[in-house]
């Protein structure tokens, strides 16, 4: 066999391999590989998320404060959209052409391939009518989602309400998709990963009409959506109602605390709203009109505004000056006052009264000398203040509790660099700084800080970090709840001032309007300047005495005097949670703080 007929059986042996491996790879792909047969099947699958329902939100006593319903999803995936009737769709979907053709573009900017919400939220009974017609529009499918419900419209900065998810949480969660709901506020987001559930799939046959024809594998490739946890909060709802029907046409806040537990009976921040208005297709309308209200009662003052605490800050000053022994007990400074001092009692008392008068009776030049006494005790008035700086840290003033919201407010205790930046090292004094006396200056604290301290105070001495979930189904709660913390005061120098916050509420004492029958409620009055008006009244309080079950602070913008609507608010509260009732010789107070109406009728003074 010669060279020539050698090369040509080489070269047809080698076509002959490389057509063998063509039939070879081609037998494999359309006989034994299954991904074909699966981008066929896909042409007439359906995967559609199943969202899982959020758990459920309980008060203390077990009544529900927040479940779910159920809405629809209108989805499109823009690639597989043939000619429709717009008109017909728009009117089956209540909506206007334009609002049609402008979420038709986005979706189509989002993704051709993909499905991508076109309407949400769709009610049940929309939906009805909708899924009988969707036959006749070929592209469009939808997929149902719970929404949250509100039992009443009570403990909405409390609840918190869910919205759509944001770029953010999108790209720090892979769990988010484009078109998910996270919680935005209250419980609701911050126990977000309990609440949530986890999503599933459900793989369905469509026909060439885009309708349903059953389940893909018999469900077999499914993913179940998992129910997120339920979850019991803190709050007693009906006080919580009691306390937002006290607030009507008032600005301010309410705190109340379990004093042994640390946990949270009532929290509100006046004016409110309806939680529902944050729900359903109306939510965006509805957030943008609250807002723009002036009132600003999407502003939670309870965690974030900060307020002067004014005279409520007076027992901690005598506290300290009792721990750090620069006065005792039987100590006496004179009512009048120094003559160079301008701090003076709004009412003489005639007589130089001792710590147990001085809490009874709010007496200013008192606490001014206790402060000046505090501070000159070290070898420099700098090293005064840091002292007094740390007593009022370890109650919780001027730092985050660590409460379970994720918006809370820290206040404001100011470093002696503050001072030294202002006046110069060395260039200030008691005097300079002598408003700290009497809880104004450039102290700032919360509702929830100062509902805290009174805790601290009806404990003796220790506090539990306030919280607003009880229990967590199938979990436990974070242990830094049920830890105590200490302040820095031995518990021995609480019973005077414990006395004199008692007798504040006997006649004569500075909120003797306000002492409930029966019950033995300690409680100190604050009135707190501001300058945009009338002065803010302000009330903590606790009780019984012994063995306390509520400790709370109330705040009533401009509300003058703490006597005259703090207290009565805050006693009422009290009497209510106490015994369920308020007194039959009470309810004309009841009355007089229900009826007053202090949102149109500041003045400057």
């Amino acid at each position: 066999m010669n060279t020539y007929s050698k090369r040509k059986y080489v070269i047809i042996g080698i076509f002959a391999t490389i057509g063998l491996v063509f039939i070879i790879k081609l037998f494999g792909l359309q006989l034994l590989d299954p991904s074909f047969k699966q981008f066929a099947t896909n042409n007439v699958l359906r995967e559609v998320v199943q969202y899982p329902a959020r758990g459920l939100v309980y008060d203390r006593n077990n009544k529900l404060l927040v479940f779910n319903k159920a809405a629809y999803d209108l989805m499109i995936i823009p690639r597989e959209v043939l000619d429709f009737d717009t008109t017909y769709l728009c009117r089956l979907l209540e909506i206007s052409k334009e609002e049609l053709e402008t979420g038709i573009k986005s979706a189509k900017e989002y993704s051709r391939y993909k499905p991508s919400i076109l309407v949400k939220q769709i009610s049940p009974e929309s939906y009805a009518t909708l899924q009988e017609q969707l036959y006749k529009f070929k592209g469009f499918h939808t997929q149902s989602r719970t929404l949250r419900e509100y039992s009443n419209k009570a403990a909405a900065h409390v609840l918190g309400y869910v919205g759509e998810v944001g770029v953010n949480e999108i790209k720090n969660d892979e769990y988010y998709k484009i078109g998910d709901y996270i919680g935005i506020s209250g419980i609701d987001k911050a126990y977000e990963t309990q609440l949530r559930g986890n999503k599933g799939v459900k793989k369905y046959f469509v026909d060439v009409h885009n309708r349903i024809q059953g389940s893909y594998k018999n469900g077999l490739d499914d993913i179940p959506a998992k129910t997120g946890k339920n979850v019991t909060s803190t709050i007693d709802i009906e006080l919580q109602q009691y306390a937002e029907k006290l607030f009507q046409n008032k600005k301010g806040s309410v705190v109340a605390i379990e004093p042994s537990t640390g946990e949270i009976l009532a929290m509100v921040s006046a004016p409110s709203y309806d939680p529902g208005l944050m729900v359903r297709r109306v939510r965006g309308s509805n957030y943008s009109k609250l807002l723009s209200d002036t009132l600003k009662p999407l502003f939670n003052r309870s965690l974030l505004a900060e307020y002067p605490p004014g005279s409520t800050y007076k027992v901690l000053n005598i506290l300290i000056g009792l721990q750090e022994q620069v006065i005792s007990i039987n100590t006496h400074f004179s009512c009048a006052g120094p003559e160079s001092v301008p701090i003076r009692c709004t009412h003489y008392h005639g007589s130089p009264v001792e710590v147990i008068g001085a809490i009874r009776e709010s007496c200013n030049p008192f606490l001014w000398n206790t402060f000046r006494s505090i501070l000159r005790k070290y070898e420099s008035i700098a090293d005064g203040y840091n002292v007094w700086r740390e007593y009022a840290l370890s109650f919780g003033v001027g730092q985050k509790l660590g409460s379970d919201f994720t918006n809370e407010n820290k206040g404001s205790l100011p470093l002696e660099s503050y001072y030294n930046r202002i006046y110069g090292g060395g260039h200030w004094n008691a005097l300079t700084v002598r408003s700290l006396a009497i809880g104004q200056g450039e102290l700032g604290v919360t509702p929830l800080q100062m509902a805290n301290y009174c805790a601290i105070i009806a404990n003796r001495g220790y506090y539990y970090i306030p919280h607003i979930v009880k229990e967590i189904e199938n979990e436990q709660i974070d242990q830094s709840f049920k830890t105590k913390n200490y302040g820095k005061i031995s518990a021995e120098y609480y019973e005077p001032v414990i006395r004199g916050m008692e007798m504040a509420l006997d006649p004569g004492g500075s909120a003797e309007m306000s002492r409930i029958p029966d019950i033995a409620m300690c409680g100190k009055t604050g009135t707190a300047q501001n300058p945009q008006g009338s002065a803010h009244s302000i009330f903590m309080a606790f009780a019984p005495k012994e063995n306390p079950r509520i400790a709370l602070s109330v705040y009533v913008e401009n509300g003058v005097w703490g006597s005259r609507y703090a207290a009565p608010i805050a006693s009422l509260i009290v009497e209510k949670y106490l015994t369920d009732t308020i007194s039959p010789n009470r309810k004309w107070l009841e009355n007089v703080m229900i009826k007053a109406n202090l949102l149109n009728s500041f003045q400057p003074e």
